[in-house]
Parts: structure tokens; C-alpha cells; sequence
């Protein structure tokens, strides 16, 4: 089983730049030049409308930051935990230490002010309301399936327990005024 994970692993290590450079992703990085957890891209909303609790309200066509979590990269460093508990923190504190980076980001970017915040997809949301993400269902039943399908590849290699798989992937909001609030230079965080 472990050669396996290893196969898959490298197989996907493979593949990740190819799904990168055609996705057009960016990486996010820090002032010396390192690269954060995320990779983003900019995207119209075209899911329902809501209402997040600051009262920012996105509706379809609405420009938000797409965030994705650069997975093989993870999975490396969640292959060698042997709990769920320490992944599942290993992957809060690596989102807690990138979201001041993305911050910069955001505020730095030529589309600052269209963008209304950032949206992210996972099955991994528990915690997330501590890092300020508003969590939403996805109504869609074949998105819904599609994504926890996308998903599969790396409980399967990260040694998740099935379980946990079953949790339905759900949309992460964040408004940029709660991002740069919580996450901003200013911020004492």
C-alpha cells in the first residue's frame, strides 16, 4: 500500500505542473521569496447568491479570488503525520501562516477594487470559521459529486480516514474586508 501511495504520489507530482500552467494558477509568496500553501486565480462567481455576515453580498459575475491549496505539496508533509488530528492542524496552521500573504496580494493586485473577496472549495472545513471563512453547501448535486470525486485522489494517498471523506465538499468565503481585517499589515497576527 505504501509503493502505491508513492506511485500515485509521484504520478501526481507529475501532473501538477501541467494542471498548473493550464488552470492558470499563481503561486502566492512571501517577502523572501518562498512559496505560500496557495495558488489562485481570478474567476466570476457564477454560484448563487449570498450574503456573508459582514453584509457583503456576492452575486453571480461577481470577481472573486479562487483559492486552491497546492496539494501534492501538502500531501507530502501529511504522509508522514500518523494522526488526523495532527493533519488536520498541519493544514490550519499552513493556511493560518499563507493568509497574511495572500492579503498582500489581494491589496497589491491591478483588479483591487472589483475584487469582492476570496472563495475556496473543500471537504477540509473543519477549523475554518477559526481562520475567518464562512462555510455555504453546494447545491448542485453533480457539482457536489464532481468535486468530492476531484477530492478522492488525495484522502486516498494522505491516509485520511473514509469517514471523513463522506463530509460534503463545501464552498469557504471570505470578504476582502474581513481578509485584510484579520489577515492586513495592520494586524497584530
Amino acid at each position: 500500500m505504501v509503493k502505491m501511495r508513492q506511485c500515485f504520489l509521484t504520478i501526481w507530482s507529475v501532473l501538477d505542473p501541467i494542471y498548473y500552467f493550464c488552470s492558470r494558477l499563481e503561486y502566492i509568496e512571501d517577502k523572501t521569496r518562498n512559496r505560500d500553501i496557495f495558488r489562485v486565480r481570478l474567476m466570476k462567481y457564477k454560484g448563487r447568491d449570498i450574503v456573508l455576515s459582514d453584509g457583503t453580498e456576492i452575486t453571480k459575475n461577481d470577481l472573486l479570488l479562487k483559492i486552491h491549496l497546492h496539494n501534492v505539496r501538502l500531501i507530502r508533509e501529511l504522509i508522514r503525520l500518523d494522526s488526523e488530528i495532527k493533519k488536520g492542524r498541519l493544514i490550519y496552521e499552513q493556511v493560518k501562516r499563507g493568509l497574511p500573504n495572500l492579503t498582500e496580494y489581494l491589496q497589491c493586485h491591478e483588479q483591487f477594487a472589483d475584487i469582492k473577496g476570496i472563495v475556496g472549495i473543500t471537504i477540509l472545513n473543519k477549523g475554518c470559521e477559526r481562520l475567518g471563512f464562512e462555510t455555504f453547501s453546494i447545491i448542485n448535486p453533480f457539482y457536489k459529486w464532481y468535486k468530492q470525486m476531484a477530492f478522492a485522489p488525495m484522502y486516498l494517498i494522505s491516509q485520511f480516514r473514509l469517514d471523513s471523506f463522506r463530509r460534503p465538499p463545501k464552498y469557504l468565503f471570505m470578504s476582502k474586508d474581513k481578509l485584510i481585517k484579520l489577515y492586513g499589515c495592520q494586524s497584530d497576527q
